[in-house]
């Protein structure tokens, strides 16, 4: 699936409250996703909060898989490990979620989080996905 369909897939899944990520990049490698931040990402303190980091990666993963298989809506996390390395600003996070493996039942993604406020990562994370029997 192009970056254009993995957007028109996320709005279309989720018409009440579409996800708030924007598609920038999709390949055979993964995905790249961008999260406007806004106040209602952060915590006290002025940093992008744990959840949202997590569910951004959580999100990449997904998408990384769905680019390669196709809209299957379906596809859950089984597993979702993740490193905080630093505290982001509270400004866009851009996620890449790279493919490790692509079975016919499982998918393995390594997320790496980047703030716009500089080129080191704020987070790494893995997700394992399971793929339902087509």
């Amino acid at each position: 699936m192009s970056a254009q369909e993995l957007q028109r897939f996320l709005v279309e899944s989720f018409p009440d409250t579409p996800p708030p990520y924007v598609v920038e990049e999709a390949a055979e490698w993964g995905v790249r996703l961008r999260l406007p931040v806004t106040g209602q990402h952060g915590r006290p303190g002025g940093t992008v909060s744990g959840p949202t980091l997590m569910s951004l990666a959580d999100s990449a993963a997904w998408l990384a898989i769905l680019a390669q298989i196709g809209p299957v809506a379906l596809a859950v996390t089984t597993s979702l490990h993740i490193d905080f390395l630093r505290r982001p600003d509270l400004v866009d996070v851009v996620a890449e979620g790279r493919l490790l493996k692509l079975g016919r039942r499982l998918g393995v993604v390594e997320v790496a989080l980047r703030s716009d406020a500089g080129p080191e990562l704020v987070a790494k994370a893995q997700v394992t996905y399971s793929i339902p029997p087509r």
